[in-house]
């Protein structure tokens, strides 16, 4: 079975044990994070666009990820907006503001735009930390109303929230399957493996990593949206500067510059992470070893590490395979040399 094979596989199951989910695992909890991961997945695939295609590492992520969730939540406690029109307004909003910020940052390089980017992280946090009349400040914003019903179908539940972050999900990887493969694709990837390069074939630098980043604040305020939604409640926390360096840890744990990365990556420390809150303030003793370890034997992370791993045992395959028909042509060559002789 080639790569492209298991793939097109592992694809058809994760879909339907996903749909699946709600009705094999019964138990609230299990399925809140769950939820919460598809809703991490959804902003580190905005992330890695940026960072894992077009090699621009950006760690204001957090706080664009903050802008949208506290976009979509004012609009709906304050203005009593509609969700579904505020949700779209949070990534509208979130999208022009990176389209400013990327107009000022992105004349910087390397690790200098990653310093600049984290200083207006910090400086989103402080706002809505600081701007009590508007965001509520350390207090938090709450009471955000659950979206309106779409006909029949109604969003009070804990399954239907699933299934609607599970929708949005799906959605991401979609459109981010369909952006690698364009064009815009091939033109970030180009910028990432040669900026002077790409320059001189005619991609304009600037325009392809800005178009790059909106993309990826886009993604990062729908994230942001869907979070305000499922847990109706927001503090300035969810713009720290380590939310930021945990999407980051996703990322590079699952696979950057790959599309199966940031949801393995997301859903597996999620759930270590999980798993291990007995050990409380002492769980970080064993999880970080075990990061360690995946980041120094697999450096492109868990999806890079399975495509070696299958690369090597393919190549080990046709090498039996030329062996063994080496083999059997080899008698036959040998009675026909007789039968001349």
């Amino acid at each position: 079975m080639s790569w492209a094979s298991a793939k097109k596989y592992g694809i058809l199951a994760l879909v339907i044990f996903a749909v699946l989910f709600p009705h094999i695992v019964q138990r609230p909890y299990v399925l809140f994070v769950m939820t919460l991961s598809y809703i991490w997945a959804i902003s580190v695939y905005g992330m890695n666009l940026l960072a894992g295609y077009t090699g621009q590492l950006s760690l204001a992520h957090a706080g664009f990820f903050a802008v949208g969730a506290y976009t979509t939540g004012l609009l709906t406690v304050k203005a009593s907006f509609p969700f579904w029109l505020s949700l779209f307004l949070g990534c509208i909003v979130t999208a022009v503001l990176g389209f400013l910020v990327g107009l000022i940052s992105l004349r910087t390089k390397g690790h200098y735009f990653a310093i600049f980017t984290l200083c207006v992280g910090f400086i989103m946090y402080l706002i809505i930390e600081r701007w009590d009349e508007l965001t509520e400040g350390p207090r938090g914003l709450i009471g955000i109303p659950y979206p309106e019903p779409i006909g029949p179908i109604r969003f009070e539940t804990m399954i239907s929230h699933y299934y609607v972050v599970l929708f949005f999900l799906v959605l991401t990887i979609f459109v981010m399957y369909r952006i690698v493969h364009s064009l815009v694709g091939r033109s970030f990837i180009a910028v990432r493996n040669s900026e002077e390069l790409a320059e001189t074939i005619g991609i304009p630098l600037m325009k392809t990593k800005l178009l790059s980043f909106v993309i990826s604040t886009f993604f990062a305020g729908l994230a942001g949206g869907l979070y305000a939604m499922f847990v109706r409640f927001l503090g300035p926390g969810i713009g720290n500067i380590t939310i930021t360096f945990d999407m980051l840890t996703y990322l590079l744990v699952g696979g950057i510059g790959s599309l199966a990365g940031p949801l393995i990556g997301t859903l597996l420390i999620t759930w270590v992470t999980q798993s291990l809150q007995f050990l409380q303030d002492y769980r970080m003793i064993v999880f970080g070893p075990i990061l360690v370890l995946i980041i120094i034997y697999m450096p492109y992370g868990i999806v890079g590490g399975l495509r070696t791993w299958w690369a090597k045992i393919s190549a080990r395959n046709e090498r039996r395979a030329t062996l063994a028909s080496r083999e059997t042509e080899a008698p036959v060559q040998n009675v026909e040399n007789s039968i001349q002789g």
